[in-house]
């Protein structure tokens, strides 16, 4: 089952990426198993119990490294010639442009991370030493 959607989700929006992923679009798939996903449980425990101000480090990180895959990914999508693809991929504007929407959430949600770490001043407070 899990196959057929996955050949349902390549074929509906030309994403052949999923299919036949290149190999830097591989080592992607791995930064996120092995990186990203491990972060995940403990962003969930620091954002849910709340005032947790050391999640501000490892929260920058995360949240550049994915926004930095994913422009890489986005700009794949919007120049990458797919008419030499095995499988099918975007060949029009507006179907390049679906695609990028699909994968365009994956870069907001890192940055609205980042610029919550850097310009919140719950995270950003900065505590001043009293001089003796």
């Amino acid at each position: 089952k899990l196959t057929e959607l996955l050949q349902w989700y390549a074929a509906t929006f030309r994403d052949p990426m999923m299919l036949q992923p290149p190999e830097w679009f591989k080592a992607f798939i791995y930064c996120e198993a092995f990186l990203q996903m491990p972060f995940f449980p403990i962003a969930v425990y620091a954002f849910l119990k709340g005032g947790c101000k050391w999640i501000r480090t490892p929260a920058i990180i995360y949240s550049t490294h994915v926004a930095t895959t994913l422009f890489a990914i986005l700009a794949h999508i919007l120049f990458h010639d797919f008419s030499k693809s095995e499988h099918l991929g975007p060949q029009t504007q507006r179907e390049r442009l679906i695609l990028l929407s699909i994968y365009a959430p994956y870069l907001l949600i890192p940055l609205l991370i980042l610029f919550t770490m850097l310009y919140n001043p719950h995270y950003n407070h900065v505590e001043k030493r009293k001089r003796k």
